[in-house]
């Protein structure tokens, strides 16, 4: 179903929902029950889950290694299919909202799921993912010429440059535009298909731009991206409002 929906085909869940009734011999509420329990852990692993299927956290140690069984069976088990960008309508769907609320002590995760995560780490899925970081970079540079054209700045659209596309990945960030008073806007994309408070990898080169230049940088955290993009911005100093975590050395000899 997940697949068919990401695709954009049409199903049945209706149809889905009684044929697997039938074969576990479940009511209707626990299979319902169950679904929100796998949407629930693929939330916490940064991958899309269905509509009308909300999350619910009570499930048992068992689905996570049905789940995680599954994903070493198939490590990308919902590709990612970039859809067309272009024009102010695609870019008016793009919800701008606030950074979403720290995650609270009495949402600890379990043990199981902690170790799932490591062993399928979303971060790193989606950093690794060139094909969903390229369409996010996209989504975000035609939002910032629609934006800019929106406050009647076209000037200032017409000068908004993709610059990882255009120079590679080595500037520290991916966009360079511009704020309505023509003020330079340093635009680093973080791209996933999971919910906002998907982690994200941040290179030292990036986080050294940020530092460098607070007044410019810009970190743009792209959400849901395969349903309804979402979009929050992150101002430096990141540190105030993001845990750092070192988790790799570059090593040579003495």
């Amino acid at each position: 179903m997940l697949r068919g929906e990401q695709a954009g085909h049409v199903y049945n869940k209706t149809e889905h929902r009684r044929n697997l009734m039938e074969h576990i011999g479940r009511n209707k509420g626990s299979v319902e029950f169950k679904h929100q329990n796998i949407s629930a852990v693929l939330s916490e692993l940064g991958l899309p889950w269905i509509r009308g299927y909300k999350p619910r956290h009570n499930y048992q140690g068992a689905l996570l290694d049905a789940i995680s069984d599954y994903l070493a069976k198939n490590p990308d088990p919902i590709p990612f299919a970039p859809r067309p960008v272009g024009g102010l309508a695609e870019s008016q769907e793009l919800y701008l909202g606030p950074p979403p609320s720290p995650r609270g002590a009495d949402l600890k995760r379990p043990r199981g799921l902690e170790r799932l995560i490591r062993k399928f780490d979303p971060a790193a899925r989606d950093q690794l993912n060139r094909t969903l970081g390229r369409a996010g970079e996209e989504r975000i540079l035609e939002f910032e010429r629609q934006t800019l054209v929106k406050l009647d700045r076209p000037d200032l659209a017409r000068k908004v440059r993709w610059i990882s596309e255009e120079e590679g990945d080595g500037a520290g960030y991916d966009i360079h535009s511009f704020d309505p008073s023509g003020a330079e806007r340093l635009i680093e994309v973080k791209t996933t298909r999971g919910g906002n408070t998907t982690p994200f990898y941040l290179t030292r080169n990036e986080n050294d731009v940020a530092n460098e230049r607070p007044d410019s940088f810009r970190l743009y955290r792209l959400y849901d991206f395969s349903k309804r993009p979402g979009l929050f911005r992150l101002t430096p100093p990141l540190e105030a409002v993001l845990q750092l975590e070192p988790l790799t050395f570059r090593a040579s000899l003495k």
